[in-house]
């Protein structure tokens, strides 16, 4: 902890630290605390009228009012493993789920039923890691009950490779009416390897996606909707290239969560291909995560995104598992189904998100 030459302890960090790594002590404002403090270290992820938040490197965000503060500085970032990454399905399930967040949410039991407006089936399907509390069947017409209150098909996105469960219950989905529609892989790699490819081709790094970056981004017509989710996550960075007029040559997203990164929403203007502005913007991304502490990556990809896969696969990543949308096709999907629900067009020659 910070401390002066007097031997008190100082605040060293400002708003403008955003982004780095930082240890504060923050005085415990509680009835009968006796005065007591408390440490958190973790990456600055923001500052405003509200207070600060800070992201631990398990992924939990703390927020702390101002006023609280009685020391503070930036410390040096933890040393990245050189490793590859090692995780669980539902591991990676659930950091995949943070940085993706849905504008809605509700618990069944250790189900998490998400919604967002129809902005890709991530944010707008069941993500089912245990028990749902209660017989499936039953738990199945809560589902249904409750995307079609919001006028969205009921998705729930089961993977194959995962812990074994997830296989039995898409036998089980099958069985009872719902389709799998759409299949994507989540693929995991070391971030150092790939950061060591920067060759510093001007890739720009903001918290916020801009107009020009929404102009390259795949997904036409984004709205708030996509904006707070494309926001969402434990520290988020967009990436761009600049191009010869406002839109940007190529454009990244990435999400740091605890010692992951995500990625995101690689993608490059047609014109500027095969100049490596691809691996540029990994590389860059790669680096600031590694920057922050963490020191493993993972994607989404859907199968015939053959750019994609070739792009990633000489950056050093390979399949984790793969997961399949399930829509609910029996009597009541009529309903539910009138919102479409935005998939992933696979971006030809660069990266895509996922589902």
């Amino acid at each position: 902890m910070e401390i002066s030459a007097s031997g008190r302890l100082v605040v060293r960090i400002t708003a403008a630290d955003v982004g780095k790594r930082v240890s504060v002590r923050q005085r415990l404002d509680l009835p009968d605390t006796g005065g007591e403090f408390t440490d958190t270290v973790g990456v600055l992820t923001s500052w405003d009228d509200h207070g600060l938040v800070i992201t631990r490197r398990d992924g939990e965000a703390v927020r702390i009012a101002e006023s609280t503060l009685v020391a503070g500085k930036v410390v040096p970032s933890a040393p990245a493993r050189r490793r590859g990454p090692s995780a669980s399905y539902a591991e990676l399930a659930r950091v995949a789920a943070r940085g993706w967040r849905p504008l809605e949410s509700e618990r069944l039991g250790e189900w998490e039923l998400r919604a967002a407006a129809g902005f890709t089936r991530r944010a707008n399907s069941v993500l089912p890691l245990g028990d749902p509390g209660r017989p499936l069947d039953d738990a199945l017409t809560a589902v249904r009950e409750w995307y079609a209150e919001r006028g969205l098909p009921a998705y729930v996105q089961v993977a194959t490779g995962g812990d074994g469960t997830e296989e039995l219950l898409g036998a089980e989905l099958a069985a009872r009416g719902w389709v799998r529609e759409v299949s994507a892989e989540l693929w995991v790699g070391a971030l150092a390897p790939v950061a060591d490819r920067a060759e510093g081709a001007g890739v720009v790094l903001a918290r916020a996606a801009d107009a020009g970056w929404l102009a390259r981004y795949q997904r036409k017509g984004v709205g708030e909707v996509a904006l707070r989710v494309l926001g969402s996550g434990a520290s988020v960075w967009f990436a761009s290239v600049p191009g010869e007029g406002e839109v940007p040559a190529a454009i990244g997203r990435c999400v740091v969560d605890g010692r992951w990164a995500g990625f995101a929403a690689v993608e490059v203007d047609p014109g500027a291909r095969r100049r490596g502005l691809a691996t540029e913007v990994m590389a860059a991304l790669a680096l600031r995560a590694l920057d922050e502490g963490a020191s493993a990556g993972w994607l989404q990809v859907e199968a015939d995104n053959v750019g994609a896969r070739a792009l990633y696969g000489r950056l050093g990543f390979a399949v984790h598992h793969a997961y399949h949308h399930y829509r609910f096709a029996g009597s009541d999907a009529g309903v539910a189904g009138s919102a479409g629900v935005a998939g992933s067009a696979g971006v030809a020659g660069s990266a895509g998100d996922g589902g």
